[in-house]
């Protein structure tokens, strides 16, 4: 169906979407691309949010999130309260390189030598895999995250995957989704009371003090900002298996 998704037809979906609350965008997303939709969500405070919303309309969307091996334990904990709190199956999705893999073939503690190879190996390239599956993908992107989401429309091409990208919740600011947590009683991630703002991988994800950039945290002392998710780029070139990666 991709294929034949222009971007004309992409960029009225967008202006016909501008303005519309969250659960009205998943709701059309659901209606237009089901059973070829999918969310991958890495837990945060916005992903919970869109989870609130495809449990509670029961949406026939595909949840997902990348397990990289290197993940807080709270956030493994908080995707068991979630499907727990709202009946939505969460995929487990695993990088083709197990971590002892990852450390023969570019050494130990990759992520503190090539941040950008090891997002690509254990974060970009398992999100590619299972896009291959799809016609259309859900993020959880705001645009006041960050310069490259700033230009973002709740409906756009992926221009890494071709893909229909949704984005419910781009026009919302950080206020507004806390106060949605706050008054619906959504789960969340424990470590966002700790300093947390943004939470990646345990070794990439620190916390950020009062005054700093909620996404200082992330790759602290590098000019990195993100895993590679969000942007348009190639993979890094990595022996990759096509198939679903066993477990997932």
């Amino acid at each position: 169906m991709t294929a034949t998704v222009t971007d004309r037809q992409i960029a009225e979906w967008a202006r016909a979407l501008d303005g519309a609350s969250p659960a009205e965008v998943l709701a059309w997303a659901a209606a237009e691309f089901a059973p070829r939709i999918g969310f991958a969500t890495g837990l945060g405070a916005e992903g919970c949010v869109l989870i609130h919303h495809i449990g509670t309309g029961r949406l026939p969307i595909d949840v997902f999130t990348i397990d990289t091996g290197v993940l807080f334990p709270e956030t493994l904990e908080l995707r068991s309260r979630l499907e727990h709190a709202y009946g939505v199956a969460i995929r487990r999705v695993q990088p083709a390189l197990s971590l002892a893999a990852q450390a023969e073939a570019h050494g130990p503690a990759l992520w503190e030598r090539d941040p950008d190879r090891c997002c690509a190996i254990r974060k970009v390239q398992p999100l590619d895999a299972e896009r291959a599956h799809l016609d259309a993908w859900i993020t959880a992107i705001r645009r006041d995250q960050t310069r490259d989401r700033a230009r973002s429309a709740v409906v756009e091409r992926d221009r890494a995957s071709g893909l229909v990208k949704v984005n419910p919740l781009v026009g919302w600011t950080h206020e507004q989704v806390w106060a949605f947590i706050r008054t619906h009683g959504v789960p969340y991630h424990p470590l966002h009371d700790r300093g947390y703002p943004s939470i990646g991988c345990e070794p990439c994800t620190t916390p950020v003090a009062d005054g700093e950039d909620p996404r200082a945290g992330r790759w602290r002392g590098r000019e990195k900002t993100e895993c590679g998710l969000h942007l348009d780029r190639h993979a890094v070139p990595v022996v990759f298996h096509a198939s679903r990666p066993e477990g997932a």
